[in-house]
């Protein structure tokens, strides 16, 4: 897996994944206004009113018209749709932070912002307190993240990958978006 040191002049599509609380939503809308790309949020195509998940023929398709855009930045893992998503997109963000960070973030999230809707997905879907989703991010790094991984050797091979595993990399990273 490559990993680039600095930001590529022709990003046109880029997929941004890692673990629940790595703070993808975040770095997708901010790499987005840099490269005023749209910001297409998968969790907000993804969950029905009342946190229903939708039919997976119905999620693919879904996938496969929000990926055939000439242009975005897009936030989600979701990887029963890597090969829809990963062969039109030119690069990959990831971010690749330790279960602690995310642990503390998914919580903070939920505490902050306990029984409101998030920006970033449907009406319908509150923030609550979720036993099932804290399983989810601590069993990331064991169970999600070699998804990643296989999803990227599998249908990203042409993808430029930059993998950061703390915020200051992430944040020199968006420093040189766009910096002449």
């Amino acid at each position: 897996m490559a990993s680039s040191a600095a930001p590529e002049a022709a990003i046109r599509r880029v997929l941004v994944v890692g673990g629940p609380g790595a703070g993808k939503s975040t770095f997708a809308r901010r790499l987005g206004e840099k490269l005023a790309l749209p910001l297409i949020h998968l969790d907000f195509h993804y969950w029905r009113s009342g946190w229903r998940v939708p039919e997976l023929d119905t999620w693919r398709a879904q996938a496969a018209v929000l990926a055939a855009a000439p242009g975005w930045v897009m936030d989600g893992n979701y990887s029963s749709t890597y090969d829809i998503r990963m062969p039109r997109a030119d690069s990959l963000i990831w971010l690749d932070y330790p279960r602690a960070i995310c642990m503390r973030r998914a919580l903070l999230r939920i505490v902050k912002g306990y029984g409101r809707n998030r920006i970033d997905l449907p009406e319908g879907c509150p923030e609550k307190f979720d036993a099932e989703f804290l399983r989810f991010v601590w069993n990331f790094p064991r169970k999600h993240r070699p998804q990643i991984v296989d999803g990227l050797e599998r249908f990203g091979g042409h993808l430029r990958v930059t993998r950061f595993s703390h915020d200051r990399e992430a944040e020199a990273f968006l420093a040189m978006v766009g910096a002449s």
